[in-house]
């Protein structure tokens, strides 16, 4: 959750054939911050990084190597991705190979706006690879958009120490909430434009819960912090009845959420019914009770059973808890992605 990067995988092809115009399995266009970064960050000026070991240790694919990825392993992105049969994993669109045909196997992308921009020229390589019949078709049919933001927008601004007091003077949590909403309204609405008609929108996890906040807020390991909670639940509920309002305004248009608030306080709350050993304390990072301060790096220290931590670091859940929370994304019930599941959806 450092900066407001973001995902965006474009069309993920099972053969080389699907991609020449026979009948693909599908694309997943994935839009959201660092929780699903796989690699823009490596090549933005910021001082939160995640091409530094002992990020990706896990990571398969790299050979345990880092890529930008702010986990040990997968994102949540990325297992979505292998759930809904994806064959392989997105590039960033900032690295200087992500051209040409390669963004058939998925295009990583960066902050929101940009991303739907970015997503624009996307859009038109598509109609020169399919042609515009078909590309249209294809994004209408074959193509889930999924948008993970929000957390973001809580802690580098309402709840960032010191800076962000002048802000709270002036802008209550009902006008601070107010403001993210109608600019994700012309957001979503905008992606329509551009023929998504199937999107998932997370909502925002208890921010209260990770260990930067109970850190730096000195709580108990068994409580969370209620500001970042209240905005949360805030955004959530006027979340869902945006959502509600797109569903019945836009044609065509199929707009689920996924419940990834309480589907993280059910993981936090029980975590040991789930085998993990601890919901308090990052993997990797330094400082404070929680090791919730320093980000994940060099110097960092790391756990030894990183599937028993649900964070990796002060702000990123490990590949493990990942891989939970994906499993009720793809194919949960209402209670945590409604009004159907990924795999329901895309198969419409």
């Amino acid at each position: 959750m450092g900066m407001d990067l973001g995902l965006v995988v474009a069309v993920l092809c099972a053969m080389a054939a699907a991609c020449e115009g026979d009948e693909a399995v599908g694309a997943s266009f994935v839009f959201g911050d660092s929780l699903v970064d796989a690699g823009n960050n490596n090549y933005l000026p910021s001082l939160s990084k995640a091409d530094l070991r002992p990020n990706g240790i896990d990571f398969a694919a790299s050979g345990g190597q880092p890529t930008g990825r702010f986990t040990n392993g997968r994102t949540i992105a990325d297992i979505i991705g292998e759930l809904l049969g994806q064959k392989s994993y997105a590039l960033p669109f900032l690295a200087p190979n992500t051209t040409g045909s390669v963004i058939l196997n998925g295009v990583n992308r960066l902050g929101m706006d940009v991303q739907i921009d970015y997503f624009n020229i996307t859009r038109r390589q598509l109609d020169g690879l399919l042609g515009k019949a078909k590309a249209k078709q294809f994004l209408w049919k074959k193509a889930i958009f999924s948008i993970t933001i929000g957390s973001n927008d809580f802690l580098n601004n309402y709840l960032l120490p010191f800076f962000s007091a002048g802000e709270r003077l002036i802008d209550t949590p009902d006008g601070f909430v107010n403001d993210l909403i109608t600019s994700l309204r012309s957001q979503l609405i905008r992606l329509y434009s551009l023929d998504a008609r199937k999107i998932v929108v997370s909502n925002v996890g208890p921010v209260g819960c990770i260990p930067y906040q109970k850190t730096i807020n000195r709580i108990k390991e068994n409580e969370c912090v209620s500001l970042p909670n209240l905005l949360a639940v805030r955004y959530n509920a006027q979340l869902r009845d945006l959502l509600a309002e797109l569903n019945g305004n836009l044609p065509g248009a199929r707009f689920v959420l996924a419940n990834v608030y309480d589907l993280v306080m059910e993981l936090v709350t029980n975590y040991r019914s789930y085998g993990f050993k601890t919901a308090s304390y990052a993997c990797c990072g330094n400082g404070g009770q929680y090791q919730g301060i320093i980000p994940c790096g060099p110097m960092s220290s790391m756990c030894e059973d990183r599937a028993g931590y649900v964070f990796w670091d002060p702000y990123h859940p490990s590949e493990a808890a990942n891989l939970f929370l994906a499993k009720y994304i793809v194919d949960g019930d209402s209670k945590y992605v409604s009004p159907m599941n990924l795999r329901r959806l895309l198969r419409l």
